[in-house]
């Protein structure tokens, strides 16, 4: 929450141990915090305008922690390195490194190896946050620990998102975090969450106060053009009376505005400057551009100037302290380090970067980027680094500072082709990985002006391809581009990056166009690479690209490629293997590894597959009955597609949230994203979206009661008798044809399409398609065949677990029951579908229910000593699976098949009216005493 203050209520920028002038209730919030930290944990953001005092609170709540008894680390955001990778998480950790070895060996390797100490595989965001949390919290016992942080916007994006997780998860130790910055310029932390305490400006009263206590010598004219130019701003008001120590200097009339505040601080800083001895200027500019404040550092590479000794004269003029005993310099303002840049000529600021690089050899990542600041005009060796420091950057998860780095090494180019190179993989990370799609024009046009033929490459096809793809849906162009820029490419070998993520790109263009004409080159060029294809793009071109096909050969490599996702860090292959998962019923197993991605998206990383892991968990709850938590899940995707411009990957969510206000009888909401759909999809030919549009119709036709109507949708999606190739969503209208069939009197229709899901073999893909198989195969049937294949069906093993399908096959037989006059038998089956329906929340089949149990001569209201009895037999059963046992170790204690023991679980469950085996218990427990006695 915030805390807004009133006006007066400010500070000064006072030392820490001297009382501050006008923030009794900053100071009052400050010890409730640290009250807090001390017995469970708190974290706490203090932001306000520039130089409005948020430091001297952070100086005040940093000695108040000390008496305390706290350990206090402080750190501040470093502007030179704010594209620099974890260099702020280091500066933050630096003092409890030595704890490393007190964590778990894989928490120590992601932190270790994220910091730069140790060489290994890049750990992504997620585990360094949980390794720094750890860190944190296992500090040695004894003493609550304070961390402040100052500068917020000039910390590293990937240290500050690791920073903003663990100030989050605080909660139960001792542990304060508190941190400062700029209004507006918070970043990652604003909206986090976190309690709040905005600064203001100092009233008139107070700030008078403050530059009287101060300076009270100062004349009141002056005093009055202090006040008044100052505007409240605590900084201003003790810094402003530094420059009139002369007469004249007073001599403007009080009242009349002379520059912003911001630019006469920056004016009023760049002279202070100016007046320092050239080697005090010389060595200011090393420790503003080397940026962690390292003595020993700045001492090897102020040699030249004769050491740190004349630092002597800044630290007078308060523009720096240094702290021996820490082996640390720090600049009073963030403003004093920007001016001490602004003031250097370009000559100077090159000559810095080259002394810091000479000191640097040691640290190849942060070595090369002040060599690209110590380079002028083009140097391809320079540049080489630099891209390399950009692949490091990607490797520690911070695409957007590998962003950065590729565009300085395109400027340093020597050569138009590597300029344009650059450029492309600069434009193909913004339009994969960082959510920034609105800067790939941008990028792409530069790339094209710096080599004529940039067109060719293949980055830049990937690069142009993704954007045309997500803004535009243009599949075609899209496709044209990849496929030409792939056939020029000569095969040298193993594929490299851009190849593969060329042909994930093909095959996600494939996909949503839909048909065979765009897949034939996906196939083509994945077969030439033979074995040397990544195994998620070998599943994606089978279980995802047509599983009606493709799938069965290929679902044992899949499930072994799902099943090593639990120690998965790479959100893009985690989310690729599970889009492979998605159409043949493997995303339960994925959902961990998902809900990392998801996590990993809400903390600054990778946000494309952010959203399509929440697509993909929202599939996954729909499927197994979860609808409202689908919902949520599928509106954080659309939140996500709109503010990042990815306006195709909505497509797919608005179709899910479609789905559930389709079958919860929402008919104005279901058709409106239909024709939204089809208006956007059918010009451009984008197929899936299309099917998506058809799909949703016919689920809302069928809770109507439109028959006709709902045929001639799912007719739409796939032909009755023809499972489309290369269409997976064709298998999800399977039962909504087949039903629809039946009920508008199409018998032949229906049973062809029956034939063609039985001829696919689709039910030895997964137990989901089973139930649906042999459920749209008891619809189709003829009568005297219907009673067994109802009963096969419900019997699958994990049926239950998809309570929608479930239950439509479950009513199905009902309806089968009652029309074949065996009107008692019917009612319980209705009952249960009806049931799992009303927890559904859907009520047009709920509806649908009700009125066969009204035709079946019994009230809706199923009471439960109106249920069948137990056989001894099913009692038997129902009790071993209550407790935990699956169909075969039950068929074994009982010296049955497991198919036996599944048949009676299904005669079970409508007897008891419960769904699942989770309910089993409770429902046998409310037996009457005589039936639980048998």
């Amino acid at each position: 929450m915030r805390s807004t203050l009133p006006e007066r209520d400010g500070t000064a920028q006072e030392p820490a141990g001297v009382e501050l002038i006008g923030r009794s209730r900053e100071e009052a919030l400050l010890d409730d915090f640290l009250a807090g930290s001390a017995t469970g944990g708190a974290a706490l953001l203090v932001l306000g305008e520039a130089g409005v005092g948020k430091t001297a609170l952070l100086d005040l709540a940093a000695a108040r922690a000390a008496v305390r008894g706290f350990r206090v680390l402080r750190a501040a955001g470093v502007e030179f390195e704010s594209e620099m990778s974890y260099t702020g998480l280091r500066r933050v950790l630096s003092p409890l490194l030595a704890g490393l070895a007190r964590l778990s060996p894989p928490q120590e390797q992601a932190l270790s190896v994220a910091l730069g100490l140790t060489e290994g595989q890049p750990p992504s965001q997620l585990a360094v946050a949980n390794a720094t949390l750890s860190l944190l919290r296992d500090a040695p016992a004894g003493r609550p620990l304070l961390l402040i942080v100052d500068d917020l916007p000039w910390i590293d994006a990937v240290s500050a998102t690791v920073l903003a997780f663990v100030a989050r998860r605080l909660v139960g130790g001792r542990v304060g975090f508190l941190a400062a910055f700029r209004t507006g310029e918070g970043g990652c932390f604003e909206g986090a969450g976190l309690d709040e305490l905005e600064v203001k400006p100092l009233d008139d009263d107070a700030a008078a106060c403050l530059v009287a206590m101060r300076f009270p010598a100062l004349s009141l004219r002056a005093r009055q053009l202090v006040l008044d130019q100052a505007e409240g701003n605590p900084l201003a008001l003790l810094e402003l009376p530094r420059v009139l120590d002369r007469p004249q200097d007073a001599e403007v009339a009080p009242g009349t505005a002379v520059l912003p505040l911001s630019q006469r601080l920056e004016g009023m800083f760049a002279t202070r400057v100016s007046q320092l001895p050239d080697n005090t200027r010389t060595v200011l500019l090393l420790a503003a551009l080397e940026g962690t404040g390292d003595i020993r550092l700045l001492e090897a590479a102020a040699a030249p100037e004769g050491g740190l000794s004349s630092l002597s004269h800044a630290e007078r003029g308060e523009l720096v302290h240094v702290d021996m005993s820490r082996s640390r310099l720090d600049f009073r303002h963030s403003l004093v380090r920007s001016a001490v840049v602004q003031m250097a000529s370009p000559g100077q600021q090159r000559s810095a970067h080259a002394a810091l690089a000479e000191q640097l050899q040691d640290q190849p990542y942060r070595r090369a980027m002040h060599l690209a600041g110590a380079t002028e005009g083009k140097d391809e060796s320079v540049a080489g680094l630099v891209e390399r420091a950009a692949v490091e950057m990607q490797r520690r998860g911070d695409p957007v500072g590998a962003v950065t780095a590729l565009r300085r090494a395109a400027e340093l180019s020597s050569h138009g082709r590597d300029e344009s190179r650059r450029l492309a993989q600069a434009a193909y990370l913004r339009a994969d990985v960082t959510g920034d799609l609105r800067g790939v024009p941008e990028l792409l046009t530069d790339a094209r002006r710096a080599d004529a033929a940039s067109t060719q490459s293949l980055a830049s096809a990937v690069a142009l391809s993704s954007h045309r793809l997500h803004i535009d849906g243009d599949v075609d162009s899209a496709h044209r581009t990849v496929v030409e820029a792939i056939d020029a490419l000569a095969d040298r070998g193993a594929p490299d990056q851009t190849l593969i993520e060329a042909l994930y790109y093909l095959v996600a263009i494939s996909s949503f166009g839909a048909r065979d004409e765009l897949w034939r080159p996906v196939h083509a060029a994945i077969d030439r690479l033979g074995p040397r294809v990544p195994e998620f793009l070998a599943l994606l071109a089978t279980t995802y690209a047509d599983p009606v096909r493709l799938a069965r050969p290929m679902l044992g490599r899949l499930d072994t490629a799902v099943a090593r996702l639990t120690s998965d860090t790479d959100p893009g292959h985690i989310v690729r293997v599970a889009i492979a998962a998605g159409y043949v019923d493997r995303l339960p197993a994925c959902r961990g590894a998902l809900s990392r991605v998801v996590e990993h998206g809400r903390t600054g990383g990778a946000i494309t597959a952010a959203i399509q892991a929440l697509l993909l968990l929202g599939n996954d709850a729909f499927s197994a009955g979860e609808w409202d938590r689908a919902w949520q899940l599928c509106g954080e995707g659309l939140e996500l597609c709109e503010s990042h411009g990815y306006r195709l990957l909505g497509w797919p969510i608005m179709h899910q949230r479609a789905m559930i206000a389709a079958a919860r009888g929402d008919n104005v909401e279901a058709f409106a994203v239909a024709d939204h759909l089809d208006t956007w999809a059918t010009p451009r030919r984008v197929g899936l979206v299309t099917a998506y549009a058809s799909g949703i119709r016919a689920l809302a036709a069928l809770g109507r009661g439109q028959a006709d109507e709902a045929f001639r949708h799912a007719n739409a999606v796939s032909p009755a008798g023809n499972l489309a190739s290369h269409l997976p969503y064709a298998m999800w209208a399977i039962l909504d044809l087949v039903d629809a069939a039946t009920l508008a009197g199409r018998h032949r229709e229906a049973a062809a399409h029956a034939a063609a899901a039985e001829r696919a073999r689709l039910r030895e893909i997964s137990p989901r398609l089973a139930l649906i198989t042999i459920g749209a195969s008891a619809i189709a049937a003829p009568d005297d065949r219907k009673r067994d294949l109802f009963e096969e069906a419900l019997a699958v093993p994990g049926a239950d677990r998809h309570p929608f399908e479930f239950a439509r096959i479950t009513l199905y037989q009902g309806e089968h029951l009652r029309r074949s006059k065996a009107v008692e038998e019917a009612r319980g089956p209705l009952a249960a579908a009806r049931r799992i329906f009303q927890r559904l929340g859907a009520e047009p089949w709920a509806q649908r229910a009700a009125r066969e149990i009204r035709a079946a001569g019994r009230s809706t209201g199923i009471q439960p000593a109106e249920r069948a009895e137990l056989t001894e037999q099913q009692r038997e059963i129902a009790q071993l699976a209550a407790t935990g046992l699956t169909n075969k170790q039950i068929g074994e204690r009982l010296f049955l098949s497991s198919r036996t023991v599944g048949t009676h679980l299904y005669q079970v469950f409508p007897k008891l009216g419960v769904t699942s085996r989770a309910e089993l218990r409770d429902a046998l427990a409310k037996l009457p005493s005589d039936d639980r006695d048998k």
